[in-house]
């Protein structure tokens, strides 16, 4: 599943240097505005424990984890909306992502100048927020002067439901509100707000980044950002990507476990930001293993095993028949499938089946 996180923010906020951080693929970075132009693409594969642990168990050949897409935008400045620095690029850009990794500068260096002459987070949060909101009540306002007629003449029902919407939609972003703090009670209204494809409908992460003496606990500027996006139903991540950018440089896994515990991190900002933001897709995972490979799948939560068994193969999904299911702390409990088996611990399941994050899958089909 081709899906992407792009990485947004205000110029010199360090989101070149978190995606370095985060890929093979190095960006440019550099202390000046609009150092990225062209957005990079990194595919990043997403941290699991529980693939180690099967192969421990399995001895396959290989072991592939999942992926998902991050992709480094240009820096936006305030009025990015009508065009100034790189906004219209900037603007079509994100529009290709499915959410929203959104850095905010949360320290103090002189030696990084702020395009804006002075550090405040809540502020800088407040005029991307602005030309995104700007930008999609001029997508709402145009799709109104289509539907508003046909909607008061009442001849088209289909209007009346989408005029509704739209009109709810642009009082929440008059207010200086996102389209994401909208919500709609039917599956036809859902369906139409996401067909807009507004820029402030898609999930966000705010990631604070702050200096080194402050990655475990955060700062007064972290604590602002906190309370200004209370209300947004958003999730909020603190990394020091200049100490995550020397973590990246030790090359074996025991030298960066070694590094983190001496710096008192249980677990590098890196790995948590892609746990995030694979959560932030309502992404999950489920499992196969065998001697030949064990590796992780990427499914939409809520998804039943027929589609899960087409993330493999269409041809799973158009002759499904059953998919049997081992619990993965079944799978470490017994040692094997043989023994969730003897145990009677393997379930078999139909097409009405939602899969469970961590389910260990095998797919019988027919075609």
């Amino acid at each position: 599943m081709a899906l992407q996180c792009g990485i947004v923010g205000l110029p010199n906020v360090g989101k070149s240097t978190l995606f370095n951080c985060l890929s093979s693929g190095k960006a440019q970075s550099a202390n000046f505005p609009f150092c990225t132009i062209e957005p990079n693409v990194g595919v990043i594969s997403v941290p699991d424990e529980r693939l180690a642990s099967l192969a421990e168990l399995v001895r396959p050949q290989k072991v592939v984890p999942t992926t998902v897409e991050i992709v480094d935008i240009a820096g936006l400045v305030k009025g990015a909306s009508k065009g100034e620095g790189l906004g219209n690029k900037f603007l079509a850009n994100i529009r290709e992502t499915d959410a929203i990794i959104h850095v905010l500068r949360c320290f103090e260096d002189d030696n990084i100048v702020h395009v804006d002459g002075r550090v405040d987070p809540v502020r800088d949060k407040e005029i991307i927020d602005a030309e995104l909101q700007i930008k999609d009540l001029e997508t709402v306002e145009s799709r109104i002067a289509r539907v508003q007629k046909q909607a008061q003449t009442g001849g088209d029902k289909n209007a009346g439901m989408q005029f509704g919407v739209l009109s709810r939609l642009r009082d929440a972003l008059v207010k200086g509100q996102s389209a994401r703090s909208v919500s709609f009670d039917t599956k036809d209204e859902r369906q139409f707000a996401r067909e807009l494809f507004l820029l402030t409908a898609k999930p966000v992460l705010y990631v604070c980044n702050v200096d080194e003496s402050c990655a475990s606990t955060g700062n007064p500027m972290v604590e602002a950002v906190r309370a200004a996006v209370r209300d947004e139903n958003a999730e909020i991540l603190v990394l020091a990507a200049k100490l995550e950018s020397e973590i990246a440089e030790f090359e074996s896994y025991e030298e960066r476990s070694m590094f983190l515990t001496e710096i008192g991190l249980p677990e590098s900002g890196v790995n948590r930001l892609i746990k995030s933001a694979y959560k932030l897709l309502s992404l999950e995972t489920f499992l196969t293993a065998g001697p030949q490979e064990v590796r992780a799948w990427t499914y939409s939560r809520g998804s039943k095993a027929p589609q899960c068994a087409g993330v493999i193969h269409s041809d799973f999904e158009k002759g499904f028949i059953r998919a049997e299911v081992i619990k993965f702390e079944d799978y470490i409990a017994y040692g094997s499938e043989a023994g969730v088996r003897e145990a009677g611990k393997l379930g078999v399941e139909g097409k009405d089946y939602v899969v469970q994050d961590g389910d260990i899958m095998h797919f019988r089909f027919n075609v």
